[in-house]
């Protein structure tokens, strides 16, 4: 790469990096739609720019748009996914930027959707303006990781949240938990609520901690903005009482288990007892939830991890010790080294007292 070439690829780079800026503004609002961010450079200034708020207003391309006016003939944009290209609650945002005038547009996500799917950039090449791929791609697919993953294989992207002891105990004997973390963890767990489009737990949870599972908080954020997620639980044997807190907001709420015409009554949305794999293709295929958070007792928790269905563990761990007789992280029983779950490390990161890490299943064996 020549040194010519070397400075357009930092300056793509540093405006890509204020579109990924952009695109962030509305993680807590766009489900189910992906977060996006877009701006628009002419000779170097910046001229428009603009992200995608809600599912159903303007997309991040026609803010930028609206905000360049006529300075967007000749421009350059920057846009953090692949611009649509079909008529959906809004018009095609491919063509809206060949109709802007635009000369350049640089991409750093390519779109799985089957109704994107290389026919934005198609747009854009077949009007003649030059279009730029791969731009930050690793850091604009990290913003829609649910929606990226749902696009291309039917399945949500899974979370799977616990909070521990040193000794990797979760409660007392007793079923008592709190509070193991501390207060900055317990609100960095909002954060990953928040960007759910479902928190899945279990009726043993429920009943002993009459959990919401809701966001309540979250810094400098209104909280009006935020989707909120649906809570669901698994209660095959339907013992979900009618006092539980989180049938406050009954229409929030979706319950795996036998059909309960008194749920039923308070609007509650009932599935059929399946599979855990055919639950998360059912919150893909008919509730558009491709972000789902698991927050569960070691049963559930390392169902969902031995049937493979976990893509990344949020562990939090407290500087305690609980002793043998409290709960377990995990109940799965292994006679041998060969059938250990591993994980590789993705981030560390201290908050408060507790340590947070980051970590996603390994498909190395030993």
């Amino acid at each position: 790469m020549s040194e010519s070439d070397q400075v357009f690829m930092q300056q793509h780079q540093q405006w890509m990096q204020q579109a990924i800026q952009l695109a962030r503004l509305g993680q807590y609002s766009t489900r189910p739609n992906p977060n996006v961010g877009c701006v628009i450079v002419q000779d170097g200034q910046l001229v428009g720019e603009g992200y995608h708020p809600k599912a159903g207003q303007p997309h991040a391309e026609v803010f930028a748009m609206r905000a360049a006016g006529e300075n967007a003939q000749g421009a350059t944009a920057y846009v953090t996914l692949e611009p649509c290209a079909h008529y959906g609650r809004t018009p095609p945002c491919a063509k809206g930027l060949v109709e802007a005038g635009v000369a350049k547009v640089v991409v750093a996500c390519p779109d799985p959707n089957p109704l994107v799917a290389g026919k934005g950039v198609q747009i854009l090449r077949d009007a003649g303006i030059e279009v730029i791929t791969g731009i930050c791609e690793e850091e604009a697919h990290q913003l829609n990781l649910g929606f990226l993953k749902a696009m291309a294989t039917g399945m949500p992207y899974v979370r799977l949240k616990v909070a521990s002891s040193l000794d990797g105990r979760t409660a007392m004997a007793s079923g008592e938990s709190k509070w193991i973390t501390g207060a900055v963890a317990r609100q960095d767990v909002q954060h990953w609520r928040a960007i759910s489009g479902a928190v899945i737990t279990g009726i043993e949870t429920v009943l002993a901690d009459d959990c919401q599972l809701n966001v309540r908080q979250l810094d400098a954020i209104d909280m009006q903005s935020i989707v909120q997620p649906k809570r669901i639980v698994l209660d095959r044997q339907g013992r979900l009482p009618l006092t539980a807190k989180m049938l406050e907001q009954p229409k929030t709420v979706m319950v795996m288990g036998p059909y309960r015409q008194e749920l039923a009554d308070l609007g509650v949305v009932q599935f059929e007892i399946q599979s855990l794999t055919d639950l998360l293709k059912t919150l893909v295929q008919q509730h558009q939830i491709y972000d789902v958070l698991v927050e569960a007792g070691a049963t559930l928790s390392t169902a969902f991890l031995q049937e493979h269905l976990i893509d990344e563990m949020i562990s939090y761990v407290a500087p305690t010790l609980l002793g043998r007789s409290a709960r377990a992280m995990f109940n799965a029983e292994f006679d041998r080294m060969a059938e250990q779950l591993r994980f590789k490390l993705k981030e560390v990161t201290q908050m408060g007292d507790d340590i947070r890490l980051r970590l996603i299943p390994s498909q190395e064996t030993l």
